[in-house]
């Protein structure tokens, strides 16, 4: 089928779903209820997802002090030169983080059941240990790297694409081997999978099949003969084992990626603005040192920045496993992506915050921020950041400033940081305007310059669930 004739089809049944969806709402409530419902299906990843960064958090609670982060041990010594397929698999499954979705809060290692909240409803991980009824112990390695590089399970149904095989198309044939006999090594679990929630009508298999058609084509990874070793390493775990792309390329409102890939994304994920990789002032790294993306990709942290939010669990649970030549190679791949930054924003009289505003900010600061971040934001790095030029607070978004006031900030602990210290939520002791005075102040001291944040954007963030 040619490229236009795929198109085609995927839009023809994109179409139909969406006459037969009208025909049902029509006069069910009000045109503003259903307008309410249409924000709800949209919005609803950012209300309800678990903001993940609480799971680094320290058995006490929010506190100053070493945050925790539930470890999955492989039975094996993960070895990514081992000449045994097991070793091999239990590091690529490291790499890939393939128990940060498929392990329920206080589950077995593996065997599926966590909800991912998506636009679209829940989608629940499947069981991938090797049991018989519930996992993948009947399945052969054929099936596995056709689940991986082409999206389709056992039976041959469509996968969703909360499972990224839009990323893990590119692993190898011996990768998906090596990962495969891990998972067929571990502990069977008899966990059955619950079913998926997902919303009329993209519970309807034929509709995720016309998905497929518009925004995914199996590929694989090719090297690029231009660029040495190291760079290309790092390319295929960016692009395929890491799948860094599944969160920073910005997806439409059907969830297929359309933006610049790692561009970031266009809406919150989980109640955290994902950056560019593409910015510097984003979340690009072209302007770091090779030396400081390494630490930050092993350790969550380096003198420019602290990883927190979904990504502090993506550095604890994944990228500190990994070893140096890999780190090393990742750095040099992010560092040599082509930069894409966005026109600076401009700066609008109408918008800035007030005096009054700023007046309440700048006490807050004193009352709940200075002992630590210095009364000129100076900080005291790595531990305790600069808040002068940081780009949580510079980059355009709002949404990590005011999901860290809220929430509180807490790195993840690795083996090169074991005891990080954390940031106390503030929600619960500043108001909506208070905090909003707060961020508004911390966005335009130093030289900064931001709109004002609005107390209805704090309010928006406020209710995510935290695990």
């Amino acid at each position: 089928m040619t490229s236009r004739a795929r198109r085609f089809a995927g839009l023809l049944l994109l179409a139909l779903a969406g006459l037969v969806l009208a025909a049902l709402l029509d006069g069910r409530g009000s045109p503003g209820d259903r307008a309410t419902d249409a924000t709800r299906i949209v919005t609803d990843v950012t209300n309800r997802a678990p903001a993940a960064d609480a799971a680094t958090r320290g058995p006490g609670g929010p506190a100053h002090g070493p945050a925790v982060v539930p470890a999955v041990v492989p039975a094996v010594v993960p070895d990514p030169a081992s000449s045994d397929p097991v070793a091999r698999g239990a590091y690529l499954a490291l790499a890939g983080n393939c128990a940060g979705c498929h392990t329920a809060r206080g589950g077995r290692p593996y065997a599926g059941g966590r909800g991912i909240e998506t636009p679209f409803g829940t989608i629940y991980a499947s069981n991938l240990t090797p049991d018989v009824e519930t996992g993948i112990g009947a399945w052969r390695g054929e099936a596995f790297r056709r689940a991986l590089r082409e999206g389709r399970s056992r039976d041959g149904r469509a996968l969703y694409p909360a499972f990224p095989y839009t990323e893990y198309t590119r692993i190898s044939d011996a990768d998906a081997d090596a990962l495969f006999a891990y998972l067929r090594s571990l502990e069977p679990a008899r966990e059955p999978t619950p079913p998926h929630a997902l919303r009329f009508p993209w519970n309807l298999p034929w509709l995720l099949e016309g998905w497929r058609l518009l925004y995914f084509r199996p590929a694989r990874f090719e090297p690029d003969p231009a660029r040495d070793a190291s760079w290309n390493r790092g390319a295929y775990l960016v692009q395929g084992l890491g799948h860094c792309g599944a969160c920073h390329t910005a997806r439409n409102l059907l969830g297929g990626q359309t933006g610049t890939p790692l561009g970031g994304a266009a809406t919150p994920l989980r109640g955290w603005h994902v950056p560019s990789l593409l910015d510097d002032r984003d979340g690009g790294v072209a302007s770091w040192t090779q030396a400081e993306t390494v630490d930050w990709l092993a350790s969550g942290l380096n003198t420019r920045a602290i990883a927190s939010g979904p990504m502090a669990q993506v550095v604890a649970n994944s990228l500190q496993h990994l070893v140096p030549a890999d780190l090393d190679a990742m750095a040099n791949y992010l560092r040599a992506l082509p930069r894409v930054e966005r026109t600076a924003r401009a700066a609008r009289a109408e918008l800035a915050p007030g005096t009054a505003t700023l007046a309440l900010g700048a006490q807050r600061y004193t009352e709940h921020c200075a002992d630590c971040h210095g009364e000129r934001g100076e900080g005291a790095p790595p531990h305790w950041p600069a808040l002068a030029g940081n780009r949580t607070l510079t980059m355009d978004s709002p949404v990590n400033a005011i999901s860290t006031v809220l929430h509180g900030g807490f790195p993840p602990a690795t083996r090169a940081n074991p005891r990080p210290y954390g940031m106390p939520p503030a929600g619960p002791v500043l108001d909506d305007t208070e905090a909003a005075a707060l961020i508004s102040f911390l966005r335009n001291a130093w030289g900064h310059a931001a709109p004002a944040t609005l107390a209805r954007e704090v309010n928006a963030l406020r209710p995510i669930p935290v695990e």
